[in-house]
């Protein structure tokens, strides 16, 4: 029989599921990342949309950050009441919010994406203030942005911002997101490469065309991590990094001890005869997310155990199988199920860190067995101001 070894007296102030934070393994990531961006001789503008938290981001400004990416107006909204006074909305722009829109700019140097031809007019008509127009480029997610090798269609908007005193053409972004679909690192690497070599050819035509001097900027956590090759790049703007999680960990792009968040889990149920424990951890704490495992087909997390600083290594064969609202069901040693009872914690690493981070609202870090204060989302702040 193996004995795992159960610290119930940590984390023993938890009463319901929790997200915990390693303070020390984020500011590693954090460190990590900022010297890889300037041995590539890049910038680092993170994407904050994965921790959401203004004490987070004081930590990048501490380390000499000045621009920030953010996923929403109310995002860019909180954050510049932090005094962030560079930030880029990494999503085509809303014309319905442009009221929005002139408020941000007044107070910030805002960024903003062009997605579609027929925005630049409405959006000029309607800016008071000027704004950095980023044409977004599409290298192959299939999301959003413009065929990176349609040059007519970008030069069109590239020629068309010169006529608006209010929309400052920067450059050209991307995001190769198909980066997450990636089966290793060298799967990584190729679509990395792939997407750098695009944005580049996208670039060299709008040269051709007689437009010079604009940016070049991309990012995604796991091309950010793995890959070399930025020739003709200026910026990257990874945000999973700041956390990581066990998609991460997959495809490669980081290993288990650079995982910031767990879940702290209530067991709720103990089932030894199908060895299983039902987990008051579910959709509205960690999201849907799941990763398909060769050997354990769909999981939902990775089971660790509770430490007094922080948690275990993941236990292999442990994991989550299924969630529904509230509950999840984990798998776990049949040696691990008989130590276990109704009561205990357990605690999960997400699939996904930034939807956990999201739907959780709160980070609790992880310091020698105490609880301290914990560490704010953009969400609960705002529940405080109202």
């Amino acid at each position: 029989m193996k004995n795992f070894s159960i610290d119930r007296e940590a984390w023993s102030w938890i009463t319901h599921p929790t997200l915990m934070i390693n303070s020390s393994i984020v500011r590693n990531n954090i460190e990590w990342m900022l010297d890889r961006a300037a041995a590539l001789g890049l910038r680092l503008r993170p994407h904050c949309k994965t921790h959401q938290s203004r004490e987070i981001a004081r930590w990048f400004r501490a380390l000499g950050v000045t621009g920030i990416t953010v996923s929403s107006i109310e995002m860019a909204r909180y954050f510049a009441d932090d005094g962030w006074a560079d930030i880029t909305i990494a999503l085509p722009i809303n014309l319905r919010a442009i009221a929005d829109i002139n408020d941000l700019a007044h107070r910030v140097r805002l960024g903003i994406l062009i997605s579609d031809r027929n925005a630049v007019a409405k959006l000029a008509a309607s800016l008071t203030a000027s704004v950095d127009a980023w044409v977004e480029i599409d290298t192959g997610d299939g999301r959003s942005g413009i065929a990176w090798d349609d040059a007519d269609t970008i030069a069109e908007i590239a020629d068309s911002l010169k006529n608006f005193p209010n929309l400052r053409f920067k450059g050209l972004l991307g995001h190769a997101g198909y980066t997450y679909k990636s089966h290793g690192q060298a799967d990584v690497l190729s679509a990395h490469g792939r997407d750098i070599v695009q944005l580049r050819a996208a670039a060299d035509a709008l040269h051709a065309r007689g437009h010079h001097g604009f940016l070049i900027s991309t990012g995604d956590t796991p091309g950010c991590s793995l890959g070399s090759d930025y020739v003709g790049a200026d910026e990257i703007r990874p945000g999973n990094f700041v956390f990581y999680d066990i998609q991460q960990q997959q495809i490669g792009s980081c290993d288990f001890k650079q995982i910031g968040v767990a879940l702290a889990a209530p067991v709720i149920a103990v089932y030894p005869h199908r060895s299983e424990v039902i987990l008051h951890a579910g959709g509205v704490h960690l999201a849907k997310d799941f990763l398909h495992d060769p050997q354990f087909g769909n999981i939902y997390g990775r089971i660790c155990l509770p430490e007094s600083n922080g948690w275990s290594a993941p236990l292999d064969g442990c994991y989550i199988r299924s969630i529904s609202q509230e509950h999840g069901i984990a798998v776990l040693h049949t040696d691990l199920i008989s130590q276990l009872q109704a009561g205990d914690l357990l605690a999960v690493l997400p699939v996904h860190s930034c939807m956990t981070a999201d739907v959780m609202g709160l980070l609790h870090p992880v310091d020698q067995g105490k609880q301290l204060l914990p560490i704010a989302m953009m969400k609960a702040e705002r529940g405080q101001q109202q």
